[in-house]
């Protein structure tokens, strides 16, 4: 009797042990396909919004622009396959697929919350060190660079590791670690660490402070009479970034702590409902790729027409003469008397009792430039 129950568990192995109801399948291919169409759409939106307006492209954006494109990658190639494994157990795309579908998602998450943490730190320099020069469009481009180029090679064991099996009854599709029983959880441990709670880390402590400035005393360097219109203008943008933060750390906050249980307790893999714990954590990891426009076009205005526009032939949606504002490029030209403090009679004869107006309103102009090419 003994050798027989052995015999059925190894062919119970050999085959596939997570066929689930049609029902079931149904239910979890609509909340996927959700994820994938909202987060592809909306995300393909933003991308357009920025590039095709001038007054968008300033350097919050092009790091939001980085992370709509990580987003946008995930949600099309590995959302989809991610369900059809994990419901299925079957690994049907062959090898190649294989390296691609075990590379990638490390490499977009890695792409994602550091751009997170590049505008965490922007926000930081742009509020808390006003006067300092910003990122100009070079060094922009050269951090998204750095930041794909060190995703890359986290993610590179991924891929060289990958591979598929092909059993009796079903082919697999998995990473084949020199140590089987250590390395794959300690390779998990670095990349949550490094993925995940320094970023997250690093962006509390520059949005605390940000936080402090913004809601609990004046911006340093900043006397204008625009003062509250600016204070404003940053405590959306900010607010706004800690959202998007926020969202993200509590979606993937389960999934990390999945792998590391697992991990730890290799017996929960032969639980019977664990497929289905799974599922979930994995339909809420990749859920974050598509709420980022949502959150843009409820608290950001520019945002907000730019979705208006794409949408206007809704019947619900109206496009007002203020949204088609909002995304033209209003910004004066530089000119001659743009660098000066032009007056009127009246205004001379009132600022002759005060000759360092002019000088304050030069430095004022200058951050409230830059608080219009960031809000």
């Amino acid at each position: 009797m003994a050798s027989e129950r052995d015999q059925s568990n190894t062919t119970r192995n050999l085959t596939n042990q997570f066929v689930q109801p049609a029902w079931r399948i149904a239910l979890w291919s609509v909340a996927y396909s959700t994820v994938l169409a909202v987060a592809v759409f909306g995300n393909l939106i933003v991308i357009w919004i920025i590039l095709a307006h001038k007054r968008m492209r300033t350097v919050t954006n092009y790091f939001l622009l980085n992370l709509a494109f990580s987003d946008v990658s995930m949600a099309a190639f590995n959302t989809l396959i991610n369900f059809i494994y994990a419901a299925h157990g079957e690994w049907y795309f062959g090898e190649v697929y294989c390296r691609f579908h075990n590379f990638f998602p490390v490499t977009a998450v890695f792409a994602s919350i550091y751009s997170m943490t590049a505008i965490a730190i922007d926000r930081y320099m742009a509020i808390i060190h006003p006067l300092k020069p910003r990122l100009s469009a070079k060094a922009t481009l050269g951090v998204i660079v750095s930041i794909w180029t060190l995703a890359v090679v986290l993610a590179l064991p991924l891929c060289y590791f990958s591979t598929i099996k092909t059993l009796p009854h079903r082919t697999l599709c998995y990473v084949a670690w020199p140590r089987m029983a250590d390395d794959s959880f300690m390779y998990h441990i670095i990349v949550t660490v490094l993925v995940y709670v320094l970023p997250l880390v690093v962006m509390g402590i520059t949005y605390t402070i940000v936080g402090v400035t913004l809601w609990g005393g004046e911006i340093p360097g900043d006397s204008s009479d625009n003062y509250h219109g600016q204070l404003r203008a940053k405590r959306k943008v900010v607010k706004m970034m800690i959202i998007v933060v926020v969202t993200f750390a509590l979606c993937w906050l389960p999934y990390h702590v999945y792998f590391i249980v697992t991990g730890l307790n290799k017996h929960l893999s032969k639980w019977k409902y664990i497929q289905q714990v799974y599922l979930s954590v994995l339909w809420l990891a990749m859920s974050s790729t598509m709420y980022n426009p949502i959150i843009y076009c409820c608290l950001n205005s520019r945002f907000r027409a730019g979705f208006k526009q794409v949408f206007r032939w809704c019947p619900f949606v109206r496009v007002t003469s203020y949204d088609e504002l909002e995304l033209r490029n209003t910004r004066l030209r530089p000119h001659r008397q743009s660098s000066m403090c032009t007056l009127s009679r009246v205004e001379t004869s009132i600022l002759s009792k005060d000759k360092s107006t002019c000088s304050r309103g030069n430095r004022s102009k200058v951050i409230s430039e830059q608080n219009n090419s960031d809000s």
